[in-house]
């Protein structure tokens, strides 16, 4: 039991971490990841999401009517989307303004409604938990991975969180803005997916 709850966790962290493995979830991996701090705010709230509705669409999989579980999926992904965004609000302010329309958006992210429809309607409360949580863990490090490569090329520095840089390259840098632009984005994720695919051939 304890290696099967193991196997399913771990595997968000890198056999089937989302964006570079499964290549899902990328508007947000795209839209957001200007800085470290902005794909970690995206990615802790997709994976409370994430967990919250694997385990409650688990417990009701015998339930919910096959001819309208996606709509059901969908109407549990919105109530805890909800909370987050409140959640956000009231404890992130600043983060949520910089997150804007993308925070709503989780409602739609094919991971949260994929991992809803492949895994927790199939499995139990316990294994649909550590699925959603590696998943969740996994997209998290993908959009800070993206994000540090786009933030310290394009703008020189790291911020992690609170808006303060906790790295910056030095006077003489010159940063290539490019980077923190929306075409330096497809340029990141496909320097990242090329690294992830020779690693994995490795």
């Amino acid at each position: 039991m304890a290696q099967s709850l193991v196997k399913e966790f771990t595997k968000g962290l890198w056999a089937e971490i989302p964006p570079f493995r499964l290549v899902l979830g990328l508007c947000p991996t795209l839209a957001v990841t200007k800085t470290v701090e902005n794909g970690i705010g995206m990615g802790i709230a997709t994976t409370f999401v994430l967990v919250f509705s694997n385990i409650l669409v688990s417990m009701l999989r015998n339930i919910i009517p096959s001819k309208v579980r996606i709509a059901c999926y969908i109407v549990i992904i919105a109530t805890f989307v909800t909370i987050v965004e409140f959640m956000m609000q009231a404890y992130t302010y600043e983060l949520f303004l910089k997150l804007g329309i993308f925070i709503p958006l989780i409602v739609v992210n094919c991971i949260v409604l994929g991992r809803a429809e492949a895994f927790a309607g199939k499995n139990t409360v316990i294994p649909s938990a550590a699925d959603g949580l590696g998943m969740g863990i996994g997209f998290t490090m993908s959009l800070a991975a993206l994000g540090a490569v786009r933030e310290l090329i394009g703008a020189g520095t790291l911020t992690v969180w609170g808006g303060s840089p906790i790295f910056t390259i030095g006077h003489g840098y010159i940063p290539f803005q490019f980077m923190v632009e929306a075409p330096g984005a497809f340029i990141g994720l496909g320097l990242m997916l090329c690294l992830m695919n020779l690693i994995g051939q490795k």
